[in-house]
């Protein structure tokens, strides 16, 4: 496209000052005390794409956040692609463990470091200045929507209602996404699939009260002790999920898939250097790449009860606590897994304590073939744009809407996303490289230019 690198170079510091501006405001969709925030960012994140260019923008409010339209129609008779993106961000805590404050971003190193920095703030307003570009400089070549929700990161809990009431709106040929990753700065790649996801909390409750650890000890069913040892026994020792019924449905990958697979760039020795570990761990009998592409998973994301306070304090506590995640692959069902884990974890408890399961959220995996035309143009874009082509891999993470996508709209989406693994997404210091964001300025025109090609 016309003059894409030198728009992008001229209004570098412009594009950088309004992504800090959205950063600064704290939308944690997860924490109540931040329910107006969600509302602010909306507005902004509003008043920037108006000034982008689109015709018309809306807030819609749920029973949770917000959820942000917006839409550029140039000619009903063009393809349109849905951008999607979310505004909300994870908690902070380890709060300690940050070297400068969440939501004042600072640039160090060449990297943004913020909480959204990369997810999802940062790479969602790539297609904000992208669609900037083509408005601005008379090249947009097909329809634009765009759909920046507020509550990603609790499960997506009312966007797939709001989807069904306005399934008409958001009536497009694509959905596209920037919320996955890249294998290196250097290596870009094409996020082809993603884990289902099913998360559990589970609650186990002893006596009536904390109890003294000495005076009750050993006599009195400690809950903590009962949860660890159901925990434990939800693993073997190869890291196979234990559960019965739980792998049925995995759709196993051949042979000829899994050597593909694993012919995508990866160290093991850079990718334990960078996690500071000495070994890895997962499911005897497959790759890393395998491990987290197409192997579902399991993790205790959460643990506590007692007494956890600064010091000693001998107690037996009266209940304890954890958080569950399986990640799925096709064709898992997410809420066939959750009665699963629901079922088998709630038959482990011994009689001396009770025992409350409860999902919290989830989503199916996802799939997207490479050669639809969809996927072709993204490649094209990518080639461009870094002079190599991508590679495809199967992400490990989730984006539990996307399937719901496919289901209620009956759009495929196509995940673009150029973060990666350094940027340290929901965890303290969360990054974004400054040459990341602005590439994917660069690189996102460049796939409306072959979709509308491709669509000729």
């Amino acid at each position: 496209m016309e003059n894409l690198k030198q728009y992008v170079e001229e209004n570098k510091q412009r594009f950088l000052d309004e992504l800090f501006e959205l950063i600064r405001i704290p939308s944690i969709s997860s924490l109540s005390e931040h329910k107006d925030d969600m509302y602010k960012v909306a507005e902004l994140w509003k008043k920037y794409l108006e000034e982008a260019g689109v015709d018309k923008a809306q807030i819609y409010d749920t029973k949770g956040h917000p959820i942000l339209y917006a839409e550029k129609i140039i000619d009903t008779a063009k393809p349109t692609v849905l951008v999607y993106g979310h505004m909300d961000v994870m908690p902070l805590d380890p709060i300690e463990l940050w070297d400068s404050k969440p939501f004042e971003p600072e640039i160090r190193d060449g990297k943004i470091y913020a909480r959204g920095a990369d997810d999802d703030k940062g790479q969602a307003f790539m297609h904000t200045k992208a669609f900037e570009f083509m408005v601005k400089t008379n090249q947009l070549p097909v329809n634009v929507k765009f759909m920046i929700e507020g509550e990603e990161e609790i499960g997506s809990p009312n966007l797939t209602t709001w989807c069904a009431e306005y399934k008409d709106m958001l009536k497009a040929d694509v959905i596209l996404v920037s919320d996955t990753g890249m294998i290196a700065p250097d290596i870009p790649s094409i996020t082809t699939g993603l884990r289902g996801l099913t998360y559990l909390q589970v609650e186990v409750t002893g006596p009536n009260r904390d109890l003294h650890s000495g005076l009750f000890g050993g006599a009195v069913a400690n809950p903590i002790n009962e949860l660890a040892k159901i925990i434990a026994k939800l693993t073997d020792e190869n890291n196979k999920i234990t559960i019965p019924g739980f792998y049925d449905d995995v759709l196993e990958s051949t042979d000829e898939e899994r050597k593909k697979l694993n012919e995508a760039p990866f160290s093991t020795e850079e990718y334990k250097k960078a996690i500071d570990v000495e070994e890895l761990s997962g499911e005897a009998g497959y790759t890393t790449i395998e491990r987290t592409g197409i192997r579902p998973s399991f993790d205790v994301c959460g643990m506590w009860g007692g007494y956890t306070g600064e010091g000693a304090k001998t107690v037996l506590p009266s209940k304890a606590y954890a958080k569950l995640s399986s990640r799925l692959v096709p064709d898992q069902d997410n809420e066939a897994i959750a009665e699963l884990m629901k079922k088998h974890i709630e038959k482990m408890a011994p009689k001396s304590v009770k025992i409350e399961v409860t999902p919290l959220h989830g989503g199916q995996a996802y799939v997207c073939p490479i050669d639809i035309p969809e996927y072709k143009a993204a490649e094209k874009a990518f080639e461009e744009a870094f002079g190599r082509t991508p590679v495809p891999v199967r992400s490990g993470g989730s984006i539990p809407i996307i399937s719901t996508f496919e289901e209620v709209l009956g759009i495929k989406s196509v995940l673009m996303g150029f973060g990666l693994e350094s940027d340290a997404i929901h965890s303290p210091n969360e990054n974004y490289p400054l040459y990341n964001f602005y590439k994917g300025i660069e690189t996102i025109p460049l796939f409306y230019k072959y979709y509308a090609e491709i669509n000729r």
